[in-house]
Order: structure tokens, then sequence, then C-alpha cells
């Protein structure tokens, strides 16, 4: 398959003045055994002969055919040797913990020269790259946006290259090879990041959820699409003024004329979004309360059915531990124990919740109730718009002619929030509404039967939306993971 050998061959078949190809030995022809014995042969019968400078042969004769293609075999032979004793030398190499072959970007060799033993060390380049791995880990930025973050620090690198980057165990201080399939060998090289976060990232990578990309339009339209208009219910889109650089909320429908300034809009909303914000800190501590005792309440009977589930696995396992039963039977009846208890933890499981963890995932979900209008104003594109439909599942409307924003259904924990914020001044026909809201923060015996199913709701929501696992007990981040 060389380039230049299959020249040749065309070249020597288009020309009937051709009767030699002269090599210097056989092994310089061909080193493919019997494959290089069939070229010449087929060479042969279109009156091209094959002739080595250093070695005899009369190809004329059948005993003289039959040397040349021992030459072929036995040049296909060290080959082999040659091929066995360079992979066991990779192997070995491989194995003690040296990277052999190219270095992965993002690292230098700080020992070059032939013969000597690499020392991969993290470039300077590698540093900038080190920050991706984190916003990835921490923050799970898209690709697309952790390459535009990436280009504003000097290194420009594709979102396709940071896929296979974060894929590679190197980049933890693992040495995984083709050449031992199977093997993970500690490597003796610089690690840019610890095991913790590269396991972090590959969870993510593998959890079959793909993240949606944005442009630059969309960094600073964020309500695109969630807005509609009052007029006509058209989604709202929008538009930049390059000359001033200013962006703008447009209805695209025909013979509409409502626009509205991007940054006006922006404001407006915040003020609408603060109404959802958990100002009163005396409120946090009963509804934490409420919560953590209806989401006990509503599970007891799949929590206990768990318990019970998990003493039949103990004792299951104690019984193949003393060879009261064997094996096979042993793992009939775990993995059945195992498939009914992974159904009935099911349930907890769609909300990212630990039952050992809940009140540390409550106490999150209410720092992000007390940080509606910070996140959002700090948070990138895909952290507004999951602000965005947490508060408002629905999305919402604008009324352009009267620049006022209307929402078409809150979640039910947000919902509560602007009645735990009304002035003690609330006037007498109100004072009704207030009676009822107190009334949910109670203990758990005493909440009627649909107050208990709103707060329910309004839990299970929230809970669905944000992602707590692994964020409980950690100070609220800049720029959240949800």
């Amino acid at each position: 398959e060389r380039k230049e050998f299959q020249k040749m061959l065309s070249y020597v078949k288009r020309r009937k003045n051709i009767g030699y190809i002269i090599v210097y030995s056989y092994d310089r022809f061909s080193r493919t055994g019997a494959n290089g014995a069939y070229i010449s042969d087929q060479l042969k019968k279109q009156g091209i002969v094959t002739i080595s400078a250093t070695q005899e042969v009369d190809t004329s004769t059948s005993a003289g055919s039959f040397q040349q293609n021992l030459y072929y075999l036995f040049s296909q032979f060290d080959n082999e040797l040659r091929k066995d004793k360079c992979v066991t030398g990779i192997k070995e190499k491989l194995r003690k913990g040296y990277w052999t072959g190219a270095w992965p970007f993002g690292y230098i060799n700080a020992n070059p020269g032939n013969g000597k033993t690499p020392d991969f060390i993290v470039s300077d380049k590698g540093k900038i790259l080190k920050k991706a791995f984190l916003w990835k880990a921490n923050l799970n930025m898209s690709h697309t946006e952790i390459s535009q973050k990436l280009k504003e620090k000097g290194l420009e690198i594709s979102d396709k290259r940071l896929s296979k980057i974060f894929r590679n165990p190197f980049y933890c201080g693992l040495i995984v090879n083709s050449a031992i399939p199977g093997e993970i060998i500690e490597g003796k090289h610089e690690a840019m990041i610890d095991k913790k976060t590269f396991l972090k990232i590959h969870n993510l990578l593998n959890s079959g959820e793909e993240r949606k990309t944005y442009n630059i339009e969309d960094s600073n339209l964020p309500l695109k699409t969630f807005l509609k208009s009052a007029s006509c219910g058209t989604s709202i889109t929008g538009y930049i003024v390059k000359k001033k650089n200013l962006y703008y909320y447009k209805n695209y429908r025909r013979g509409s004329k409502e626009n509205r300034s991007a940054k006006k809009l922006h404001k407006e909303f915040l003020s609408y979004l603060s109404q959802y914000s958990l100002t009163d800190k005396k409120h946090i501590a009963p509804l934490k309360e409420i919560m953590y005792q209806t989401f006990i309440k509503m599970n007891e009977e799949q929590i206990e059915e768990i318990k019970t589930i998990n003493n039949k696995l103990e004792r299951l396992e104690e019984r193949y531990v003393f060879e009261e039963i064997d094996k096979p039977l042993y793992e009939k009846f775990r993995k059945k124990l195992e498939e009914e208890k992974l159904e009935k933890l099911s349930f907890l499981s769609d909300s990212t919740l630990d039952t050992s963890n809940l009140k540390k995932a409550i106490n999150k979900a209410l720092d992000y109730a007390c940080n509606l209008n910070k996140l959002w104003e700090l948070g990138d594109v895909e952290t507004k718009r999951k602000i965005q439909y947490l508060v408002f599942p629905d999305g919402m409307e604008y009324d352009f002619k009267n620049n006022q924003l209307r929402t078409f259904r809150t979640n039910s924990i947000f919902k509560l929030i602007p009645l735990l914020s009304i002035d003690n001044n609330i006037k007498k026909e109100e004072n009704f509404r207030r009676k009822r809201l107190n009334s949910l923060l109670v203990e758990s015996e005493g909440i009627e039967p649909s107050s208990k199913q709103a707060i329910t709701t309004a839990f299970y929501t929230l809970s669905l939306c944000l992602d707590f696992r692994g964020v409980a007990g950690q100070k609220l981040p800049t720029r959240p993971l949800f």
C-alpha cells in the first residue's frame, strides 16, 4: 500500500518496453511475505522480472522462484520479530508509567532527547486548558461555550477536540493505551486535574443529556422565545443594531411594530422576578420544616420497603457466606432484590435527592430562592433560561403597549413567596389569605390535604429543576450548577 510502490507498479504495467525491476534485495521490494510473492508472480506473467542485486536467484526456474518466495517470507518473519520486540518494549514502558509516542495537548517534554526518559509536565497552554476542565466539572458548561471562553484567554481549541480531551484519562495522571488493553496504569507524568474532577466530567458526558449550544445573540437576548406577545401570542425574538451595538426584542409577526430595548426589558423582568425572591428570613425555617416533613410523610411507605429489601439482601449475603446456598441461587435472588430496590428508589432518584441528605438539599433550594435576581444577572445564557423556566414553566407574555410582563403559570413554591412577603399593613380583605398561608407554617400533622399537595408539588417541582447531587453543603456559587 506504499504510495510510491503503487506508482511504480502502475508505471511498469502501462509500458511494454520494461523487462526488469531491479532492487537492492528482495526485502526492499516487499516485506509482506505471500503478498510480495503474489505481486512478483503477477509481474512475471506480464514479462517483468524482479531481480535482486545482492541475491543471486534465477527466477526463470522453479527452484529460483521458490527461493525468491522464501526471501519474501523471511523478510516478513523478520518484520514480525522486530514488531514483537518493539511492542514488548512499548508495553514495558507503559506499565512502568511512562507515556510513549506524541504527548497530549497541554503538555511538554521537560527531558527531550533520544534515549532519555520523557518527563511530561503541564505547559502554559495546559494551565489555561485546566480551566476548561473546571468549567465543565463545576458548571457543566457546553463545549461551544468553553471553546469561546478559552479563545478569549488566547487558547484556540474546537469544541470537538475538547470532547476528546475531556475523555482522556492522561489528564488526571492515568495511562490507558491500546497496547495494554484493559489496564489502567498510574502515570509518572504531572496530572493536570485530580481524579475526582475527571470522574465528575465522565459522568456528565455519559449522562445522556445533550446540552444546548448558544450563540452570541442568545447570550444577549435570553428572553427570546421565552416571551410571547400579549396581543397575538407570537413568540418574541430579537435583533441587533450593529452601528450602536444595541439589542432589541421584536415581534416578527407581519404587520407588527412591537419592539423593546433589551436593556429595558431585562430591567423589567428582574423587577418582576424580585417578587418571587425569598427576602424575609423568618419564613425560611418553617418552610424548611414543611418541605422535609411532607417529603418524608409522602414517602414513608417507599422508605420502609427499601429498608426491608436491604435487610433481605443482608440475610441473603449472610447465607451465601456461610454456604447455606450456592452461588447461582445467590445471584438469582440478589438480582431480583436489587431490581425491586431500584424500582422503589426510582421516585426518589428522579428528584436527584438522597433521603439522608434531604435537609441539605432543601437548604440549597431555598438558597437559590433567596438569590434569584443575582443568579439571573450573573449566570450565563443557559443558567438564565433555566431560572426563567424554573419559576415560570410555561414562559411569559409581554404587553408592548403598556410595557407589562404577565405569567401564564408560576412554580408552586415561588407562587407562595409573594404571599410571605406581604407587608404587615395589608388590607382587611387580605387577612383571610394571610391566615390561610400561616396555617401552612405548622407541623405536618395539621396541614390540610390540599395544602399538603401544594407544598409537595412545589418541592418536587423545584427539586426536579435543580440538581443538588454533590452540591449540598457547599457555598452558593457565583454561577450555579442547575
